[in-house]
């Protein structure tokens, strides 16, 4: 049997409308009640979406990559459709640079039953049947036509439905932007376009110097400074009993002296934006993944300082391009991780082994030391903590979110912030018996929040502008050494630390605790400053 490829575009746009696009027309009807005059919008906006895929799917296809192009668009729309159903996710620009971060572990902890259902039925068979059918194609100049001819009957039957209903899509667009965010496939084909505009056709990148000028004037009996700082992963504010969570999530770091910052802001809602914008020397409105990458970073200027020994140990994915230029160390493996388990999920305890001859090696320098960790990545929280951990209960053991209960999600996430308040302990507790040596100090600061189901979002990744306070507010503390802790006027740092701050401080506190004089360190943005006792 043989068909045009025209007719095949009507027939997988149709497709594409009715059983891609469920997250759409869900969060739509959230929105508009299907009652009323509601009731000839949607029947409005299901033709124009049909017709808009058709637009799209005509515009970019083409007689000699036709099939290839389709079958792809089916199975990469497939995978979409499953993570914007399951997590309530939005496949944008950043989340696709998440995706591509993101290593082989981590993809295996979104691998389920219902992804391989997903994959089978909308990308797969449909696929197989594109495969098999036969088009039939006229002369150049017949397509040409026949093209244009599609192309403008597409456009005016939006048009027909833009101007029958404009009061309606003016509200649609202008109010209600982020619905247009969930149509599968052509949002994700935009995304795709913005990310490779973004990352790859940027030209030659070439690495700005940033504090060459860095130096550290210190007499030669004073302490030198020994900071590690933990990157924490997914962890929201909200869960830490430190902040008033009814649930005692902290009961280690409580017994402890530290300093609590209960309204931390994220930089961004992943790792893969976060991370590297809260160590570099901009703040989150004028940062971006160029500048990111084509400037050096806090880590770089304190190498510029020669006096600090720079270690970074990573037991996530990486450190997301920040730790290029220093020591850095994987201990996502048993290879470098001695506290792993049988299914091969490493601790984050195991960073801590083997950082006596770091710090032993580093002679008469000052040390900095950067933890990354698994911290609470989910959406297999349950695998995120050792059995000993499991203080709630009943939890959820899949990453299949949407099949758990709201309270089994809570008590498995809540779990992995216990291991956490356990590992922050003994990172304390590893730093204190080098308090008589150095001026000690650990910094936490989790690269973003967490979605738990709020509303039907789940995981992280949204938009900034339209993110939840739950993805955006991240735990963040800080503990000092006594050494340290004499040069801060600690009662005022009590009155500081539930004062509004962000993963923009972060640069120039690190800067400030190593003393390091540069012109593009600003008082003003480090969080010590302003406590520091003059001496």
């Amino acid at each position: 049997m043989k068909s045009s490829s025209y007719k095949i575009i009507l027939y997988i746009s149709l497709l594409f409308t009715l059983f891609y696009n469920f997250s759409f027309f869900k969060n739509f009807f959230i929105t508009y009640n299907f009652t009323g005059i509601n009731i000839a919008y949607t029947i409005s906006i299901i033709i124009t979406l049909f017709a808009f895929i058709s637009f799209v799917l005509s515009l970019l296809s083409s007689k000699y990559i036709f099939k290839p192009f389709i079958i792809l668009v089916l199975v990469v729309s497939s995978f979409t459709a499953y993570f914007m159903d399951t997590y309530n996710v939005i496949i944008d620009h950043s989340m696709i640079r998440n995706s591509l971060q993101t290593n082989l572990e981590e993809s295996m902890d979104l691998f389920s039953f219902q992804l391989i259902l997903y994959v089978l039925f909308l990308g797969i068979i449909p696929s197989i049947l594109i495969y098999k059918i036969k088009l039939s194609y006229g002369t150049f100049k017949q397509e040409s036509i026949k093209k244009i001819k599609i192309l403008f009957l597409l456009l005016l039957i939006i048009l027909i439905n833009l101007f029958s209903f404009s009061k309606f899509y003016t509200s649609f667009f202008r109010e209600h932007k982020t619905l247009r965010y969930y149509a599968n496939p052509t949002f994700w084909m935009f995304s795709v376009v913005n990310y490779a505009k973004r990352t790859i056709y940027n030209g030659k990148i070439v690495l700005k110097e940033v504090g060459k000028d860095a130096n550290i004037k210190e007499p030669i009996e004073e302490k030198k400074e020994l900071v590690i700082m933990v990157v924490g992963e997914a962890t929201r504010a909200d869960r830490f009993s430190l902040n008033g969570y009814e649930r005692e999530t902290n009961p280690l770091l409580k017994k402890e002296e530290i300093y609590n910052f209960s309204k931390m802001s994220s930089c961004g809602t992943s790792t893969a934006h976060s991370v590297p914008c809260m160590f570099s020397k901009f703040n989150r409105d004028n940062y971006s993944y160029k500048k990111g990458i084509s400037n050096e970073n806090v880590l770089d200027i304190l190498k510029h300082t020669k006096q600090v020994n720079i270690l970074w140990r990573d037991n996530n994915s990486d450190s997301k391009g920040v730790a290029l230029r220093v020591k850095y160390e994987d201990f996502r493996s048993s290879k470098t991780n001695t506290i792993c388990e049988k299914d091969g999920e490493c601790r984050d305890e195991g960073m801590l082994v083997g950082l006596d001859n770091f710090i032993k090696e580093s002679g008469k320098n000052d040390i900095l030391i950067v933890l990354h960790q698994m911290g609470n990545h989910g959406p297999a929280y349950y695998k995120r903590y050792p059995k000993e951990y499991e203080k709630f209960t009943p939890i959820c053991k899949t990453n299949q979110l949407e099949k758990c209960t709201k309270e089994e999600i809570n008590n498995a996430y809540d779990n992995a912030i216990l291991h956490t308040d356990a590992f922050l302990s003994k990172v304390i507790n590893f730093l204190k018996p080098y308090s008589k040596k150095y001026e000690t100090a650990m910094i936490y600061m989790s690269d973003h929040g967490e979605s738990l189901g709020e509303n039907g979002i789940y995981l992280h990744g949204m938009p900034y502008f339209m993110a939840p306070d739950t993805q955006t507010h991240v735990a963040s503390l800080m503990w000092f050494g006594e050494s340290m802790k004499e040069e801060l006027d600690t009662k005022k740092l009590n009155e500081l630390k539930d004062k509004p701050f962000s993963q923009d401080n972060l640069f120039h506190t690190l800067l400030g605790m190593f003393e390091v004089t540069t012109d593009v360190y600003k008082k003003e943005q480090d969080i010590l400053f302003e406590i520091r006792k003059e001496e």
